[in-house]
């Protein structure tokens, strides 16, 4: 039963480099651009793998430099897709029927004039097509657009 096993490091006596090629490159952390993640930014070539495999926010863009709002995409229906499933828009609480008329909430829609509307509808949307407009004043409803 062997009690003391020898260092590796003793292989390195008597060499220069002690297997790192370069003698500059064994001192401190100068060869691998710091501790942690330091070197990495733009040009960091040594840990360049490392970056390409994480999460694009890494390389952050200030937002203090972005000009504008960037407005928010709204979601796309047809009028004729909000006329078939009217039942079950009132199931979830979107849609409540007062007096033959059907009262629509899509907040965060934009309604598209694609299909025929045959009932009375009041739409509450963020946004809406001229022809969805038309389509739904002909069939005696309106559309409310809040943003």
């Amino acid at each position: 039963m062997r009690v003391k096993r020898r260092k590796k490091a003793s292989r390195y006596r008597g060499s220069h480099t002690h297997g790192r090629g370069f003698k500059k490159k064994a001192r401190g952390s100068g060869h691998q651009g710091g501790k942690g993640m330091a070197g990495t930014g733009k040009r960091g070539d040594a840990k360049k793998t490392l970056i390409l495999n994480m999460d694009e926010r890494y390389f952050k863009r200030d937002k203090a430099l972005r000009r504008g709002t960037i407005a928010p995409k709204l979601e796309a229906m047809n009028l004729e897709a909000i006329s078939r499933h009217i039942p079950s828009l009132m199931k979830k609480g979107f849609a409540k029927e007062v007096k033959g008329v059907f009262e629509i909430n899509l907040k965060g829609y934009k309604v598209l004039g694609e299909g025929n509307v045959h009932q009375k509808l009041v739409i509450t949307a963020d946004a809406a097509s001229k022809s969805a407009i038309e389509k739904v004043k002909k069939a005696g409803g309106e559309i409310i657009i809040k943003q």
